[in-house]
């Protein structure tokens, strides 16, 4: 049998310039170039104020981990977050041939009739029995659950 080698730590990015990936030098190059457009366009206190936040936010996008991710994932998915709604809800709607089924099949007769009793303790027996039927869906319709 054929023996092949399994590449590892696939999810390395490769170093280009010493500790620096390829990732991190197209983002350094981006902020050098917007410094240098900044540089020949405004004057030198606008220069210094808007150099300082680019290098910042640049800064921390080429080098700045989360949770041992790139920073960009880590801005990727909390958009991502911002745009999915706060609560979830489910609505169920039952089409008329599940309703039907439903109807004649009658689950919810044997449970509905045993637990609509005058009040009182349900012995021992009769709770383990609705148990089983809740727990079942419905499908277990117990010994005495039709007393």
């Amino acid at each position: 049998m054929q023996q092949f080698t399994i590449p590892q730590f696939i999810d390395v990015e490769s170093k280009i310039i010493g500790a620096m990936t390829t990732r991190q030098f197209l983002i350094c190059l981006s902020a050098g170039g917007l410094l240098y457009i900044i540089y020949k366009l405004a004057d030198f206190t606008l220069f210094v104020f808007l150099g300082l936040i680019i290098i910042a936010v640049f800064g921390a996008l080429g080098f700045l981990p989360i949770n041992g991710r790139p920073m960009h994932f880590f801005l990727l998915n909390f958009m991502q977050t911002l745009k999915k709604p706060k609560t979830r809800v489910w609505n169920k709607h039952i089409s008329k041939t599940e309703l039907k089924k439903i109807l004649e099949r009658n689950y919810l007769a044997p449970v509905v009739s045993h637990i609509i009793q005058p009040k009182g303790q349900l012995p021992q027996s009769s709770l383990r029995d609705l148990a089983l039927v809740v727990d079942t869906g419905g499908v277990y319709h117990g010994d005495n659950l039709l007393d």
